[in-house]
């Protein structure tokens, strides 16, 4: 059980769902992960459905995880200890273990192509707080993406992701240009989440638009008018709206055969206080059965999200090496001050 006061302690509300893994990770195998502070096991159990618990032995504390998958059950590496997925002791060679108390058991969801776990208790899991993504489900979208394991705090990228203005500088060969710099920055709140929108008219497309403008049969040296629209919602999650369109036919609101337009999906789940698991990736709507452009976009934003890793890395090891020094705060700092307040307010209400 997860007490008041271990939620006090952390920087991340625990109460909320969070992108665990993907399938493919748990294909066969136990997989450890920490997430919230937490080491979690997760697997798959005797039905196929995936399930988690804390990633130790009860016999003599060895991580779970180092085990492996027999008949839905999971074996210890250690002395053969099988546990199943309420976190009760089932068997072991020679020995008597029915009596053993449980390890704790996590909530988990699967559900649009991704592996869900709830950090807090279990009992207050509820699945109609996971998010709905639209495109996940629609076959009007194609999606790619992969995993970083980035050694910062959670919060940094979401301050990275909901000001774009970095673009200029961080991806200058990709999707980067000066006049993301600009262009105004509206920040606001809609129900649940925090938007932060920049539009800019009769540009240029960059180089990785270029590139999209060719996948969905537009001419990429075409004058266009480009948009982003970041949105925050809790736990850690940005779903940002991006793309252009050919100048002047309506850009955001263009029509599909006008415009190159995508959702970059960003998932972000806490590890320890500077680390964090990012699972990024970019569902579209154009050329959705181009398997190779699906493929040459991943490549993309793996480069692009690299670039923000190596940046993301160096600024956590300067905090950490000048703790008593106090950020500034710009007019396009507003969306990720804003997600911070959002974040505060969550923690406050789970410490209560």
């Amino acid at each position: 059980m997860m007490s008041s006061s271990d939620a006090a302690a952390k920087p991340w509300p625990v109460n909320a769902w969070y992108v665990a893994c993907t399938p493919d990770e748990i294909e066969g195998k136990p997989l450890g992960r920490q997430i919230c502070g937490e080491r979690i096991v997760f697997f798959r159990g005797p039905d196929g459905k995936a399930a988690a618990v804390e990633d130790f032995c009860p016999h003599r504390g060895a991580p779970l995880s180092l085990g492996f998958m027999r008949e839905g059950a999971l074996v210890c590496g250690y002395h053969g200890l099988a546990m199943g997925c309420d976190g009760e002791a089932l068997d072991m060679p020679g020995q008597r273990v029915k009596g053993f108390p449980p390890i704790r058991a996590f909530a988990v969801i699967e559900r649009y192509g991704f592996i869900w776990v709830w950090p807090g208790n279990r009992e207050d899991a509820d699945p109609a707080k996971l998010h709905h993504l639209e495109w996940a489900e629609s076959d009007e979208w194609a999606y790619g993406g992969g995993l970083y394991h980035i050694q910062c705090d959670y919060r940094l990228m979401i301050d990275n992701l909901m000001d774009l203005t970095h673009e200029t500088y961080v991806h200058a060969s990709s999707i980067g240009q000066k006049e993301i710099d600009e262009a105004p920055v509206h920040t606001r709140v809609v129900g649940d989440e925090i938007h932060t929108m920049r539009h800019m008219e009769n540009i240029k497309a960059p180089p990785f638009w270029r590139m999209a403008l060719r996948g969905a049969g537009l001419p990429e040296d075409a004058d266009v008018d480009r948009w982003q629209v970041c949105r925050f919602s809790l736990p850690s999650h940005v779903m940002i709206e991006v793309g252009v369109a050919l100048a002047g036919r309506g850009g955001y609101d263009a029509a599909k055969e006008d415009k190159a337009s995508s959702i970059v999906v960003d998932f972000i789940t806490p590890e320890t206080e500077t680390s964090h698991w990012y699972f990024w990736g970019m569902a579209r709507q154009f050329g959705i059965d181009d398997a190779a452009l699906t493929d040459t976009i991943r490549e993309g934003q793996a480069k692009i999200f690299g670039e923000d890793l190596d940046m993301l890395e160096q600024q956590q090891a300067n905090m950490l090496r000048y703790p008593e020094r106090r950020l500034l705060k710009l007019n396009i700092d507003a969306g990720g001050v804003r997600s911070r307040m959002m974040i505060d307010r969550a923690l406050e209400m789970e410490r209560a």
